[in-house]
């Protein structure tokens, strides 16, 4: 296979105004690169995988950020405009996408020449992932017109660490 597309977290829950972790207009500009960036993969042939944030009503997260894209609610879906774009949902509980889900083997059985991430947010689930999967010896790519965070500082921090200390590849 050639590439795998990871989409963080483009949920309701942080895309659509009046959500508790709304990330703001920033983010809601990274939908058509997005929708450009999948068009172009999936008529390589390469594989999309969402990880997509899915808490427990108790999750201990809670004690940090607000409740959130609560599993079986509506901030928990993908966003409308992602929807058209055949791939499978992971959900996942934690920052990193590899953490408590099965996206390590998924990865292992497609053996991916590259895995592009995209999504939000940069600085925490972007960034948490990123590092697990340059862990596993991945070859990264992080297209820059992709991510984003509802923290500008944070957001600019995450794609000089991914790059300079991960090894991440960021595309411009």
């Amino acid at each position: 296979m050639a590439n795998v597309v990871l989409v963080i977290d483009m949920l309701k829950g942080f895309l659509e105004e009046g959500n508790p972790l709304y990330c703001g207009e920033g983010a809601r500009r990274i939908i058509p690169n997005i929708q450009r960036l999948l068009k172009e993969e999936i008529a390589k042939g390469s594989g999309l995988f969402y990880l997509s944030d899915r808490h427990a009503p108790d999750d201990l997260e809670f004690k940090m950020f607000p409740p959130h894209c609560i599993e079986g609610t509506q901030e928990a879906e993908v966003i409308p405009e992602l929807r058209g774009y055949q791939g499978e949902i992971i959900p996942k509980r934690r920052f990193s996408g590899f953490f408590g889900t099965d996206l390590d083997r998924r990865l292992e059985e497609t053996r991916p020449e590259k895995v592009i991430v995209c999504g939000v947010c940069t600085d925490i689930c972007i960034l948490h992932t990123v590092a697990d999967a340059r862990n596993r010896d991945y070859t990264v790519e992080v297209p820059i017109d992709c991510v984003a965070s509802f923290n500008e500082e944070g957001h600019k921090f995450a794609l000089e660490h991914m790059e300079r200390v991960l090894g991440a590849q960021l595309v411009r």
